[in-house]
């Protein structure tokens, strides 16, 4: 049994860098054809504006593809988190993995065991995070 959680992202990182790409060719140009005409600072602010839009885009790309995901395999549970390109992965061993969350739904789901401990849920809408945690708790009962 597996739980992906992950971004709801509208435009993936390559979609990103060809808008990116349009958006650079498109503003150059017309500052370019602006510094012809004798308008000459267009093209120096055009292209601090590229620059700061591109490094928004590049904050926003490196976590388009941030996930969690909780897998069950015989005798343990595997949660690895991936966050800015780097994956930390954790195995609890099934008998020991303790699974909770808080009562509101406010708080993150913390799963424990083995002297570590991960909080998962960052992609999951607040009131849905303690039935994930019911069903995690469900399936290590169940396995």
């Amino acid at each position: 049994m597996e739980w992906s959680l992950k971004r709801n992202c509208s435009i993936t990182p390559t979609q990103l860098g060809w808008l990116y790409a349009s958006m650079c060719v498109v503003s150059l140009a017309v500052a370019g054809f602006c510094w012809s005409l004798g308008a000459r600072l267009v093209l120096p602010f055009a292209a601090l504006e590229l620059v700061a839009v591109g490094a928004a885009f590049l904050a926003y790309a490196r976590h388009a593809t941030d996930r969690e995901r909780i897998s069950l395999r015989p005798g343990q549970l595997v949660v690895e988190l991936e966050t800015a390109g780097r994956t930390k992965r954790c195995e609890f061993a099934r008998e020991w993995v303790r699974v909770e969350a808080s009562g509101d739904g406010g708080q993150m789901i913390e799963v424990r065991g083995g002297g570590q401990s991960v909080r998962v849920g960052r992609f999951l809408r607040s009131d849905l995070r303690p039935v994930l945690a019911r069903e995690i708790r469900q399936a290590l009962r169940g396995a």
